[in-house]
């Protein structure tokens, strides 16, 4: 127990499994700044630097340094950012690969907060292991610690068949031993590790073998992106978050035959992407999610 009442019971109580939520749509910051805070940092995800679709965002040459200037923008500027994924779009051809990522690179370098923390996707890594990648960015998995929260980078995206790995396996078990069984931890990944749409490769084939890691310690958090959606989900006692991305929107699981993006609205430019801020210091005390829209209200 801590206190009166501990993590668990809280979370019961909320119904929010280990995060409690603000709206950027609607305002709710205030939930957010009664709840004790040690830190805050933002996530960002899936700007697919390079992609050309006018049909879904006739401005995504734009996009990137319009989500750049709303972080900096913050009334408090984070403590640090994460990127968690797909930093660009995919190409076969090598260069324009390293192309990308430098111009990502430049473009990012214009955030006011310098630590920074950079995860690949799908897109950034998997045609050639992450090679690219690790020459901007440095290492495709990674651990660190900010105040008494350890964080865990998870590349699962690397693998082009979608998995982990027994390396990087053994890397986190080996982790994550160290520490005490109820120290806090959060998870940046980029695939969800649980099955929210295999056929829409929305998964990782070896995300059990993550989660039995996880399982034994008290407070973990999972934020992840790839799905283009927030949604959130529990396996046992550890939340999973996705992140809404930076260039356009993905359909909900299953809701059409087909994962294709969906349509921009001139009506409602940027509508349905944007990036997060989180809050606390997580352990006992649920993290806090605001939810902030490229869009504006």
């Amino acid at each position: 127990m801590h206190g009166n009442i501990d993590r668990r019971d809280f979370l019961r109580l909320a119904g929010l499994g280990g995060v409690a939520f603000a709206s950027g749509l609607s305002g709710c910051a205030d939930l957010a700044a009664t709840r004790t805070r040690d830190f805050h940092f933002v996530q960002l995800s899936d700007s697919h630097w390079g992609f050309n679709g006018p049909a879904v965002n006739p401005e995504a040459a734009t996009t990137l340094k319009r989500a750049v200037a709303a972080v900096n923008a913050l009334s408090q500027p984070p403590d640090f950012i994460v990127f968690t994924g797909d930093l660009t779009h995919t190409t076969d051809d090598p260069q324009v690969r390293r192309t990308r990522l430098r111009e990502f690179k430049a473009i990012v370098a214009e955030l006011d907060v310098r630590d920074i923390r950079f995860l690949p996707g799908e897109h950034d890594a998997s045609l050639d292991r992450g090679e690219a990648f690790q020459e901007f960015f440095g290492p495709t998995h990674y651990s660190f610690d900010y105040k008494d929260v350890h964080f865990v980078a998870v590349d699962n995206v690397s693998d082009p068949g979608a998995r982990v790995g027994n390396e990087q396996l053994a890397w986190l078990a080996a982790d994550l031993d160290k520490l005490d069984k109820e120290a806090p931890i959060v998870v940046l990944t980029h695939r969800p590790l649980f099955d929210l749409a295999p056929q829409w490769d929305w998964a990782t084939r070896d995300g059990e073998q993550v989660l039995a890691i996880l399982m034994p310690h008290e407070y973990v958090t999972v934020f992840y992106g790839h799905i283009h959606q927030e949604h959130h989900y529990m396996t046992g006692h550890i939340p999973h978050y996705a992140a809404k991305s930076l260039i356009f929107p993905l359909p909900v699981a299953g809701s059409q035959p087909k994962r294709e993006p969906l349509r921009w609205d001139p009506a409602h430019p940027f509508q349905d992407l944007g990036f997060r801020e989180i809050t606390g210091g997580g352990g006992a005390t649920p993290f806090a999610v605001h939810e902030l829209p490229l869009g504006g209200a």
